[in-house]
């Protein structure tokens, strides 16, 4: 007979356990995704965060970089090296501009080179303003050396005319003047006559004048008898002589040794039957100047 009283209940615990393991995993599970989800959106606004700060920073890169192509924009020069360095830098700076930087990397790329660019700038700067001063005062000499200039050839121009002054009364200074001039008609018998019949020969006497400043030396005296119609009485139609580029009609000449002191002489006109009634005008000539002037007057009786 079997004893039935015997027989232990085992499996009812264990049934009770597992609810409990279950329940457990998934409250483990459940904290692990609410932690999952917290990590995602914290990571998240750290993204978006980063995500802003790289925009501001990209914004503010691309502000200095159109800060600095306006400044290069402005930066002039007419040194032809430097221009171009000018040109190459903001060529740099529109590259830069082209860029899209998206991480970190890149940005700080960016920054170093601007900072670069910006100490290249200075540098620019620097060049352009040492010139401009080294221009300016280049430009000052050269307006001072113009003045200079214009000073000199004002003077030059008033020493030119002094000189030209001085030379024309040295020149008029240098002329050998005739005094006491005496012009008289004689007979053959070489005795003084007005009557037109009488006349042998026209004698004119006078003086050359003392003059330091003139040339000594052989000089060659020219007279001119005009007669009261204007007609010059000569000797030959080949008398002739140069006076201020003209060619001019002598009655007779005479050579002379001047010593630059007084020297008395005579010059002789023979008669020609050319002399008539009237006022005759006498005339001196050396050296391209008329040095004296004389009249005399013939009668019929």
């Amino acid at each position: 007979m079997t004893d039935t009283n015997t027989i232990t209940p085992i499996e009812q615990p264990k049934k009770k356990s597992a609810p409990i393991a279950m329940i457990f995993t998934t409250v483990i599970l459940a904290a692990g995704l609410i932690f999952l989800v917290v990590m995602y959106f914290d990571q998240k606004n750290k993204m978006v965060e980063m995500e802003t700060v790289l925009t501001q920073e990209k914004d503010s890169l691309a502000n200095e970089l159109k800060l600095m192509e306006h400044g290069y924009d402005t930066l002039k020069t007419d040194n032809d090296t430097l221009m171009a360095n000018l040109q190459r830098e903001k060529n740099r700076i529109v590259q830069l501009l082209s860029l899209r930087a998206s991480d970190v990397q890149l940005i700080k790329k960016y920054r170093s080179e601007i900072g670069t660019m910006r100490e290249i700038m200075k540098s620019y700067i620097v060049q352009i303003d040492s010139l401009n001063t080294i221009n300016k005062q280049l430009t000052a000499e050269n307006v001072g050396m113009k003045e200079t200039i214009t000073q000199v050839q004002s003077t030059n121009v008033e020493l030119t005319k002094a000189k030209e002054e001085l030379s024309s009364k040295v020149e008029v200074a240098a002329v050998i003047q005739a005094k006491d001039i005496n012009a008289v008609t004689l007979n053959k018998k070489r005795k003084e006559t007005t009557r037109l019949a009488m006349i042998d020969k026209l004698r004119i006497c006078f003086t050359l004048r003392e003059n330091p400043i003139a040339a000594p030396g052989e000089k060659e005296v020219f007279m001119r008898v005009i007669r009261p119609d204007s007609l010059i009485i000569t000797t030959s139609q080949d008398n002739l002589f140069d006076y201020k580029g003209n060619k001019l009609v002598y009655s007779a000449s005479r050579l002379v040794d001047y010593m630059n002191q007084d020297i008395e002489m005579c010059i002789f006109l023979d008669n020609t039957g050319d002399f008539i009634v009237g006022t005759y005008n006498v005339e001196l000539y050396l050296e391209n100047n008329i040095i004296g002037r004389t009249t005399f007057a013939l009668a019929k009786r």
